[in-house]
């Protein structure tokens, strides 16, 4: 029988507290020796505890590169928490997660199967471990201008058209929160005789519930990292990676997790991840009914704006949407006139209410354990207000045909462009700057990603298409911020000579 594990306690925070409470006198970084030399107002601002916890890793402190005290012993409580054989503390987000996923799973040069719309950060993962993608074609909605899921029946005909594919990575949930079919999924990569790689990042709290989808490790998942910090109570920048079974191995996974962590931790950030985790454990379940709750009420009330549409459960078992998370709450706004950052920009001006995300017809709103009905109410007050401004739009052609295209919503979302290099070959070799709207048929060396939500639209090594490039010129003219280029205003791209 399994020995019953104290999830109240918070052995990486208890320590930490420890020496501020023994009194000791720094002679170690970081240089401001817990706040004394910190310039005031940043001191006065953040106060006295959180500097005097800002240490260095010294003896009784432990090693996040090597633990073997405090750190070992809460992560130790973290893969119990999340029904994980082994979770590892990460100061870099779901960024370094993914990335170390790529490099413990598959070597360079071998094929690794992955959906379209994963985040620039497995493209970050390609480059620096030279594995070629295969990428899969996640499920699209056309209505929503955006893409779901990538289903079992897509992995099941990769793996049978590229049998020396040797993982397979999936996203789930999408950043729109819909969620894959993980447990067939993970069957089917099984049976191909290959590990399954999530990224969870946006779903670090469904362990803890059960009325949100099943989590990646309970599905099957060979490796999964969470964001802890995107939707519990860690701090930015904070995320675990967990591993579960045998097909990955526990050696090559922490030499590769090594060269992603910092030798200097911020240790604030750890502790976090600690509480974060104990909260999680001993008052996940009631805390996330109460946001369950009020984000279902908010969506019900959003529904009742002329206009506006938040998509829940009757999208259920459409194509890529195998289960739902009903704490993020996508504001479709094409049928009032906006594009979603027209939408976003103006909540946050006139009303005072920051969105997460905006895209060409959505606001993406984020139902936390720290929201508050009076947060929700403020949001569907700025919401109802929108509805009936009555402003010009004027971010579009004055022929008005991208107008037209975005409030029927027929601008189609690209293909996959051609794979003509491995990513790594493309984004170290010899280039030069081109014409954005003269590339297509060049080979692409950068990243090229509207952001958010962070999904690449040109990688290093594809052949630029003109489809391409009319939307990314489209999404420009729209107000998105582009990530990635040399040229952030992408009048020109690095391509391959």
């Amino acid at each position: 029988m399994k020995p019953l594990v104290d999830q109240t306690r918070t052995p990486y925070f208890d320590v930490l507290l420890d020496y501020v409470d023994s009194g000791v006198i720094p002679f170690h970084t970081p240089g401001h020796m817990q706040g004394k030399g910190m310039d005031r107002a940043f001191r006065e601002f953040v106060g006295d505890n959180v500097l005097a916890i800002d240490l260095t890793q010294i003896r009784g402190l432990d090693d996040l590169l090597q633990p073997s005290e405090a750190i070992e012993e809460a992560q130790a409580l973290a893969a119990e928490a999340y029904g994980a054989d082994n979770s590892f503390f990460l100061i870099n987000g779901s960024t370094s997660g993914n990335q170390i996923m790529m490099m413990a799973a598959v070597n360079p040069g071998e094929k690794l199967a992955l959906p379209r719309n994963s985040h620039k950060s497995a493209m970050g993962g390609l480059i620096m471990s030279g594995v070629n993608p295969v990428w899969m074609q996640p499920e699209v909605d056309e209505s929503l201008h955006m893409d779901h899921t990538v289903t079992p029946e897509t992995v099941r005909r990769t793996l049978e058209q590229h049998p020396d594919v040797r993982a397979v990575y999936i996203v789930s949930p999408t950043y729109y929160g819909v969620a894959a079919d993980l447990e067939s999924i993970a069957a089917v990569a099984h049976q191909h005789g290959v590990p399954l790689l999530v990224d969870e990042a946006w779903g670090p709290h469904f362990h803890f519930h059960p009325a949100l989808p099943i989590d990646a490790l309970a599905a099957g998942a060979d490796l999964c990292v969470n964001s802890t910090h995107k939707m519990l109570g860690s701090m930015s920048q904070t995320a675990m990676l967990h591993r579960r079974g045998d097909r990955i191995r526990l050696d090559r996974l922490k030499a590769v997790v090594k060269l992603f962590l910092s030798t200097s931790p911020n240790l604030v950030l750890i502790a976090s991840l600690d509480v974060a985790r104990k909260q999680m454990a001993t008052e996940g379940a009631a805390l996330l009914s109460r946001t369950i709750e009020l984000a279902e009420d908010t969506r019900a009330r959003l529904n009742e704006i002329d206009g506006i549409y938040c998509f829940g459960e009757e999208q259920r078992g459409k194509p890529g949407v195998f289960a739902l998370d009903p704490t993020k709450i996508t504001i479709t706004v094409k049928n009032i006139g906006y594009t979603g950052y027209e939408a976003e920009e103006i909540l946050r001006r006139r009303y005072n209410v920051q969105c997460e995300l905006a895209d060409l017809f959505n606001c993406l709103a984020l139902f936390t354990i720290g929201t508050t009905a009076e947060a929700a109410d403020r949001l569907v007050y700025g919401v109802a207000e929108l509805s009936r401004e009555d402003r010009p739009i004027d971010v579009f052609s004055p022929s008005g045909v991208l107008e037209r295209r975005l409030k029927t919503g027929t601008y189609a979302l690209p293909k996959i462009p051609p794979i003509r290099m491995n990513p790594r070959d493309a984004f170290l070799a010899d280039t030069e700057h081109v014409r954005f709207k003269e590339s297509p048929g060049r080979i692409c060396a950068e990243v090229i990603t509207p952001y958010p939500p962070g999904i690449p639209v040109l990688s290093p090594g594809e052949e630029i298409t003109r489809e391409a490039v009319d939307y990314l010129e489209l999404e420009k003219r729209a107000g998105v911020r582009m990530q990635g280029p040399y040229d952030t205003e992408l009048r020109t791209i690095r391509v391959v000579i």
